[in-house]
């Protein structure tokens, strides 16, 4: 059904509209009475609701309660306040129209030039958790009516729902009223508004009320494959551009995060887009072990990755070792630690050029250390780190879903040794060590490690063989004896031959290639264990 239609001879000029009538309605009380006060100063009648028009009465303000504008009381416990004609109709009134004005003189109603309005809590009621009939009972009706009324009428009144429009309005009612440009800002971030706040209701239906997709892809979760995506964001940050100086980029954080958007930063230079790509692939990398574990990203690869041995401070010796990995590469990178970073591993980053550190916390003497380089960006994770359940990739036209490639299918539990004789202990470390670092890495990914740690990583070539050579001569002297991880299967011997010539002692793949045998045929040539793990780690 479309709306109705005036001819553009119809409408009058309204630019800037003074504010003579104001609706408010909040849940967030934030800085209520100084903009109520503001109003009541400049002359504004108020409209109110329930606690909202106590608060402005109680500190002494006049305010009439919406129940004296519609004639009827507030019911239902308080689901029915504001859904009535002498509400909406002093809101969207498009006074533009001599018809529209006529009618309200007609109808007794006053116009709005105000509405401020924010909604029930309802994402921070299920972040409580709260369960079952306490969280719909924070699904706001009236609230987004009136809002998107609003919104839609923005020729004519102005809508805040946040306050922090409130110094805006507050300037607007002693300059003589809102002009149209700001209106038009106000009812965008309105529309966002709504959009978030029923996005995060249909995600807790769908998580909790078994809301899900018809026709699920073949094979996969269903939560991969709901029927429709909404996807919503809070604007955080404006970068000073892309990937390159041409593109401008902006970071945007989802409410119930907990990853690199939410992170603090506690020292540095302002993030850049390749900045938060680089951080993420870093904490990505890191946050697959347990153990203390630092890892260097460059260009959304790892430069190393180490977890800690010996006696001394764990995160200091995961770096350094990481560091050996390759030092050349390392210079201007990214660094993660799933520990947080003490005074001895900020004295084993600080001489070394790092674009950002980011972690789950900083000692006070590390961070005192570190603030010493004055450009070096640190970032504090939010409690609770983690990645989400699901990934999304933008293609032309579309996206891409998928579910996460989540961290519990290490365990070589599953392993099936194919050639050569089991691996001792410390050689099964390393080769769990391996296969949990190459998901890391770019595919083609194949990685080389040695007692905990990266010693030489073969990244994002279009063939394995190109991966193999890279790998091995980013080890040198470190590859014999050292074992590998490959995120997919060797198509043909050539790859592998490659390790073997390079004394690689051991090797960890998923297996499944047509030419498996022959593969397996070179490894038990050389004498080389190899173990199939029947699961790959592509990352593209």
């Amino acid at each position: 059904m479309s709306g109705p239609s005036h001819d553009a001879s119809e409408y009058r000029d309204r630019d800037a509209i003074p504010l003579r009538r104001a609706l408010i309605s909040v849940s967030d009380k934030s800085g209520l009475l100084e903009l109520a006060a503001a109003l009541v100063d400049a002359g504004v009648e108020i409209v109110s609701t329930g606690s909202t028009a106590k608060m402005i009465a109680d500190a002494g303000h006049p305010v009439t309660e919406v129940a004296t504008v519609t004639g009827f009381p507030e019911s239902l416990d308080g689901r029915v306040k504001t859904l009535h004609p002498f509400i909406h109709a002093g809101i969207l009134a498009d006074l533009r129209l001599a018809a529209h004005e006529q009618q309200l003189q007609e109808l007794g109603v006053e116009p709005f030039e105000l509405v401020v309005v924010n909604l029930y809590p309802f994402v921070e009621t299920v972040a409580s958790g709260a369960q079952g009939g306490a969280v719909v009972e924070q699904i706001d009706i009236g609230g987004p009516a009136m809002v998107r009324a609003a919104a839609k009428n923005h020729a004519n009144v102005a809508i805040a729902v946040s306050p922090e429009s409130y110094q805006q309005i507050i300037k607007a009612a002693t300059l003589g009223g809102t002009t149209l440009a700001q209106r038009q800002r106000l009812a965008g971030e309105a529309f966002a508004h709504t959009a978030a706040y029923d996005t995060a209701v249909a995600e807790w239906f769908a998580a909790n009320v078994g809301v899900r997709a018809e026709h699920p892809v073949q094979g996969e979760s269903t939560d991969a494959a709901a029927e429709s995506i909404t996807l919503t964001a809070t604007l955080k940050d404006t970068l000073r551009y892309g990937e390159n100086s041409h593109q401008s980029a902006a970071l945007y954080v989802e409410a119930d995060g907990h990853g690199i958007a939410q992170a603090t930063q506690l020292h540095g230079k302002e993030m850049s887009y390749n900045n938060y790509v680089d951080a993420d692939a870093a904490l990505r990398a890191a946050f697959d072990f347990s153990e203390p574990a630092v890892a260097i990203i460059k260009h959304a690869n790892p430069c190393g990755i180490a977890v800690s041995r010996g006696s001394g401070d764990p995160i200091a010796s995961a770096h350094a070792r990481a560091h050996d990995c390759d030092p050349v590469s390392a210079f201007g990178g990214v660094i993660a630690a799933n520990r947080t970073v003490t005074a001895a591993a900020a004295l084993s980053i600080k001489d070394i050029f790092t674009e950002v550190v980011v972690a789950p916390g900083f000692e006070p003497e590390a961070l005192a250390i570190l603030q010493t380089k004055k450009n070096l960006r640190l970032l504090q994770l939010p409690e609770g780190y983690a990645r989400s359940e699901r990934e999304l990739r933008q293609v032309s036209g579309g996206l891409l879903v998928q579910s996460a490639d989540n961290y519990d299918d290490f365990s070589t539990d599953g392993w099936k040794l194919v050639t050569g004789a089991p691996a001792d202990e410390t050689t099964m470390a390393d080769l769990e060590f391996a296969w949990r670092a190459v998901r890391s890495v770019k595919s083609n990914a194949i990685l080389l490690a040695h007692d905990g740690a990266s010693v030489g990583v073969g990244m994002g070539q279009v063939n394995r063989v190109d991966s193999c050579h890279l790998a091995v001569d980013r080890a040198g002297d470190r590859a014999p004896g050292s074992v590998a991880a490959s995120d997919a299967f060797f198509p043909f011997a050539d790859g592998l031959e490659v390790l073997l010539r390079a004394g690689v002692k051991a090797i960890v793949q998923p297996g499944g290639s047509v030419r498996d045998e022959e593969v397996i045929a070179a490894a038990k040539e050389a004498g080389v264990t190899m173990y199939f793990t029947g699961e790959r780690h592509f990352f593209h």
